[in-house]
């Protein structure tokens, strides 16, 4: 048995930064404090895109239900269910089948899959368009891949209700994190794509810079935030201290929220706030 120097105790051994982490994590102060500050910062995010969404409706109504609309209405749910369910953490953290807190903490983390590989859509089809390659099963393949998705992830739900395996537990979060490889290769295909044409594109002008750069940079925000995301899901497969679905590990929720979803968010809606034209233009298509 090894003795301690004299005058000192086990938490000064531990040193202060194992001290402070454990104080954090073990404190309900402090998972109410970071907790709550996710909520408000989901609702702000929610806010911003819906009134994104108003101003875009009031600028071109006629148009309908267009790519850039849904998008933005979908950014308003997905941030809106997090706030919601950051804001009822004590009762979703603490449910007595934890299957309900897997599903109410992945389910927005699908939706966001959804919301944001719709920008991948809409860049396939400019891509198709311009060299002239048929786009009709673009939708289709969208709607088909998300459709399989929630799927599988329905069955495994079920099946942690049935039997709540550890096993199976396991299989779900590596699901969610080859979900968000295919989100991150995503935009790395056809963002990579949309952005390699425009360079090559010969005519120089102020709107090709701008569309340059926002293809660029939402296609490095897009993919870094998956990826990050693919690790952490899967390091938390691995790691029982890495889990993000227990109410003492608030710091880690705040550091991971925070980069692949909060942060991506907030910035890709400030990259893509330019209203659309008033009148029809030749990149601005109705989704239906």
């Amino acid at each position: 048995m090894t003795r301690l120097p004299l005058g000192s105790s086990p938490i000064d051994i531990a040193g202060p930064a194992t001290n402070w982490w454990d104080h954090v994590n073990e404190s309900v102060q402090w998972q109410d404090g970071i907790l709550y500050s996710l909520c408000a910062s989901y609702a702000l995010v929610s806010a911003v895109a819906l009134i994104q969404l108003i101003r875009i409706d009031l600028r071109v109504p006629e148009y309908g239900w267009t790519t850039q609309k849904v998008f933005h209405l979908m950014n308003f749910v997905v941030n809106g269910v997090r706030a919601i369910v950051f804001g009822f953490h004590k009762q979703v953290f603490l449910f007595h089948y934890k299957v309900l807190t897997l599903a109410i903490l992945d389910l927005p983390g699908l939706l966001f899959f959804s919301t944001f590989t719709l920008l991948v859509l809409f860049w396939a089809e400019i891509y198709h368009q311009a060299r002239s390659l048929p786009t009709d099963k673009l939708r289709i393949s969208y709607i088909a891949i998300n459709g399989a998705i929630y799927f599988i992830q329905a069955c495994i739900w079920v099946y942690l209700w049935v039997n709540d395996n550890s096993t199976v537990e396991f299989i779900g979060k590596i699901f969610m994190a080859v979900v968000s490889v295919i989100a991150a290769l995503g935009f790395l295909l056809y963002g990579g794509r949309l952005f390699l044409m425009l360079r090559r594109f010969p005519i120089e002008s102020k709107g090709r810079r701008k569309k340059l750069h926002e293809v660029g940079s939402v296609t490095a925000i897009c993919f870094t935030c998956f990826l990050i995301r693919c690790f952490v899901v899967v390091l938390s497969a691995f790691d029982s201290d890495a889990s993000l679905d227990v109410l003492d590990h608030p710091v880690l929720n705040l550091i991971y929220y925070l980069l692949v979803e909060i942060l991506p968010s907030a910035l890709v809606l400030y990259i893509l706030r330019k209203l659309p034209p008033k009148r029809v233009s030749a990149q601005y298509h109705p989704i239906s």
